[in-house]
This record gives structure tokens, C-alpha cells and sequence, in this order.
């Protein structure tokens, strides 16, 4: 089954990975960066030889977030930018093709190990199934 596994973030916790604190964000610095990227080329790594990793990305900061919302008149309305600095986001994300809920729980388990600087908020990796066929959708409403 496929899953989508998911890491969050605020604007200020990408401007402190910048090097620019805020209250709740501190800096990151360089070796603090460069342990974060190792620690997921690993896991990476490791899903790609596994054969359980469909995509994944980081995304951009929250400030160059764009929302569409229909208007009453029909058009588009886009509102450009954060909903918010402390509203969490999402910042990364994979989709893996695992064997079961426990081995797609075991992977978010070790991304929730990723190092970060003491006193960075710390966020819960969400794991959403991914319906393939629509049956998971009937089941839930059943």
C-alpha cells in the first residue's frame, strides 16, 4: 500500500535554519544543516534500496505559498504567502509503497530522529494511506 509520510514546519523554523532565530525557533548553524541533510540522504538511501520510496521532497519556505479558493463571482481568489508564521505547514514529504502500517510507522519513527538544534519545536511525522482504487474511501464511510 502506499502511503504519504509527511514532516511539518513554520516560516520561522525555515528562517532559523537561515540562521535567524525567533522565540521557540532558535538558529541552526552550518554543522547543524549539514547533520540534517546526512541524516536524510540516509534514510534516502535506505528507502531507495528497499524499494519502498515512490517520490519525496522538501518544499519551499511557507512564504512562497499560494492558495485558490473560488471567488463569488467564479474567479480565482489567491491569497500568496503564510497563513500565518506559527501555523505549522508541510515541509517535506515521501511517498512510500510499504508492506504494512507497521513498517510505514517504523520509517516515520526514524525520520522523528532527524537531528535539530536544542530547543527547535518538534513536530509528529503524519502518515496518511494513499487510496489507490477508492476502497478505502468506502470503507471509512461505511
Amino acid at each position: 500500500m502506499k502511503y504519504l509520510v509527511m514532516v511539518h514546519g513554520s516560516q520561522a523554523d525555515y528562517e532559523a535554519m537561515a540562521g535567524k532565530p525567533s522565540a521557540g525557533s532558535p538558529a541552526w548553524t552550518e554543522q547543524d544543516m549539514q547533520a540534517m541533510f546526512a541524516f536524510m540522504e540516509g534514510v534516502n538511501n535506505d528507502l531507495v534500496a528497499s524499494g519502498e520510496m515512490v517520490d519525496g521532497n522538501g518544499l519551499a519556505t511557507p512564504a512562497s505559498t499560494r492558495a485558490v479558493l473560488p471567488g463569488a463571482d467564479g474567479r480565482p481568489v489567491v491569497t500568496e504567502g503564510p497563513y500565518g508564521d506559527a501555523q505549522k505547514q508541510i515541509a517535506g514529504y515521501w511517498v512510500l509503497d510499504c508492506a504494512s502500517p507497521e513498517r510505514v510507522t517504523e520509517i516515520a519513527a526514524r525520520i522523528g530522529l532527524c537531528p535539530q538544534p536544542e530547543g527547535a519545536p518538534v513536530y509528529p511525522v503524519v502518515i496518511r494511506p494513499i487510496m489507490d482504487d477508492g476502497s478505502e474511501l468506502a470503507e471509512a464511510t461505511a
